[in-house]
């Protein structure tokens, strides 16, 4: 496992966008607005639900967010996708916190349920990764279930989520 902190403030997590946290070429997050979350308040590799590793997060909500004017008008919601798109970035960025060389990517989703709504009303949406399986080869994977609340709130369930890490061709 790699010495990494089990908790990133928002500058940390720039620096994973920028390739500085875990190498060039290694896991990365996206940089704002696509970045999903404003801090990491706990990662692992051998805790959460199944003992194979966890990570949470937190993204403060506030009405100026990038995405309230275009989805909806008049009818402003974070879009479910962002949602899923923040639980596979914290699920690469779990596997670049283990250690492990290769570029992120999404592979999949097993399910999507998206039971409510993140409005700009809301104060804090909190991301909750669980993996069930990490497979440590050629190809890194890491295949987790994840939820986001609003406000404490269950908005959106995810199973058997995979995110792949490979190294570039040479």
């Amino acid at each position: 496992m790699a010495e990494f902190p089990t908790s990133f403030d928002k500058d940390a997590l720039i620096r994973c966008a920028r390739g500085e946290l875990f190498g060039p070429g290694n896991a990365q997050l996206p940089l704002p607005p696509m970045l999903m979350m404003d801090r990491i308040t706990d990662v692992s590799g051998d805790a959460g639900a199944h003992g194979k590793g966890h990570i949470v997060a937190e993204l403060d909500i506030n009405p100026d967010l990038w995405f309230f004017p275009c989805h909806f008008p008049g009818n402003p919601v974070m879009p479910g996708c962002l949602m899923l798109d923040g639980l596979w970035q914290l699920t690469g960025f779990n596997l670049g916190w283990r250690g492990w060389q290769g570029q992120g990517f999404a592979l999949g989703v097993g399910e999507v349920k998206l039971s409510g709504m993140v409005t700009p009303e809301r104060k804090k949406v909190t991301y909750k990764v669980d993996f069930t399986r990490v497979i440590d080869r050629r190809l890194k994977m890491g295949v987790a279930d994840g939820i986001v609340l609003a406000d404490g709130e269950e908005v959106c369930a995810v199973k058997n989520m995979k995110v792949g890490l490979a190294a570039e061709k040479s």
